[in-house]
């Protein structure tokens, strides 16, 4: 059935193009135009419906799967009885070892993040004495670099209240539910 849709989905984007296509080569008016952008906005439409009822069935059959599998796992635990932890003992282990090793992973990642973040540091650093020895020489640019600092701070205050005041409501908003 994903193939069906998937090929009705293409051939209505082939459909799409070649009345594009018409549309060019006829004198375009305004309500071909919008016919044509109405015809791909529904098209984008079933195509992102196609996709999220996809991406729900697959969450909804991995679900299925997982619990399948843990219900497999305490069958074999109460038919193994206690007397054999062992197989039991060495999946786990594996499972603790591939976790140690995604987590090794993630923080290989954050280093070099945190080596990438402090290397821009320095740049915006050196950047940052540049423009200051500028406006030390420039008068001007020295009033221009102060408007500007004045600008980011009240812009810096606004969003500071507005992030205020979402917290507030989603706060008011969890404590009422």
């Amino acid at each position: 059935m994903e193939m069906e849709i998937q090929s009705l989905l293409e051939k209505l984007l082939d459909i799409n193009d070649a009345m594009s296509r018409c549309a060019t080569t006829a004198t375009p008016t305004t309500s071909i135009t919008q016919k044509l952008a109405r015809h791909r906005d529904i098209l984008h439409e079933f195509t992102q419906e196609f996709k999220r009822t996809k991406g729900n069935i697959n969450a909804m059959r991995e679900h299925a799967e997982l619990l399948t599998s843990v219900r497999n796992d305490i069958s074999e635990y109460k038919a193994s009885g206690s007397m054999s932890p062992g197989p039991s003992l060495l999946r786990e282990r594996a499972a603790i070892h591939g976790s140690i090793s995604q987590i090794d992973d993630v923080i290989g990642q954050a280093q070099a993040t945190r080596s990438v973040l402090s290397s821009q540091r320095t740049l915006f650093a050196d950047i940052q004495g540049k423009v200051k020895q500028l406006s030390d020489r420039f008068p001007v640019i020295r009033g221009l670099l102060g408007a500007i600092k004045r600008k980011r701070s009240k812009d810096t205050l606004i969003l500071s209240a507005v992030i205020a005041g979402c917290t507030l409501f989603l706060i008011l908003y969890w404590i009422a539910k």
